[in-house]
């Protein structure tokens, strides 16, 4: 009798073990489930990116492509001009003296400007108190 006892109570406690050991790996399992939620939502979240990404590069190309088009048409639009701007200055003997002639005194003076890289240089030389040169205090270039 006693060995039954003994028996039922070591069954007992492996039972018990079991349950403890069954709840563990319940809890263990429902954060590992909380785990994949959290990395699927990360991944959902990683290929909404991408996929804008992906839409914006596809907008900028069209857009650069778009750029190049206009580009090409205004560089051909201003070879059309050149070209009929020299075959006036051809045809016109008098317009083609005019062209080629050197400015007047007074627009010369008018484009002498310190050259600017940038707006800052622009602004350091205002503070200095320079003024743009004025056409009529400028004498003969």
């Amino acid at each position: 009798m006693r060995i039954v006892i003994v028996l039922l109570l070591a069954a007992l406690a492996l039972a018990g073990l079991q349950t403890w050991r069954i709840g563990s790996l319940h809890d263990e399992a429902e954060q590992a489930q909380k785990i994949i939620s959290t990395l699927s939502a990360g991944i959902e979240s990683r290929d909404a990116a991408i996929n804008r990404l992906n839409d914006e590069a596809v907008t900028r190309e069209r857009q650069e492509q778009a750029l190049r088009t206009q580009l090409s048409q205004a560089g051909q639009l201003a070879h059309v001009r050149e070209v009929h701007i020299q075959r006036l200055l051809n045809e016109n003997q008098e317009m083609h003296d005019w062209y080629a002639a050197p400015l007047p005194d007074g627009i010369d003076r008018m484009h002498q400007r310190p050259a600017f890289t940038s707006a800052a240089d622009y602004l350091h030389w205002l503070s200095g108190g320079n003024e743009l040169p004025d056409t009529g205090k400028l004498t003969g270039h």
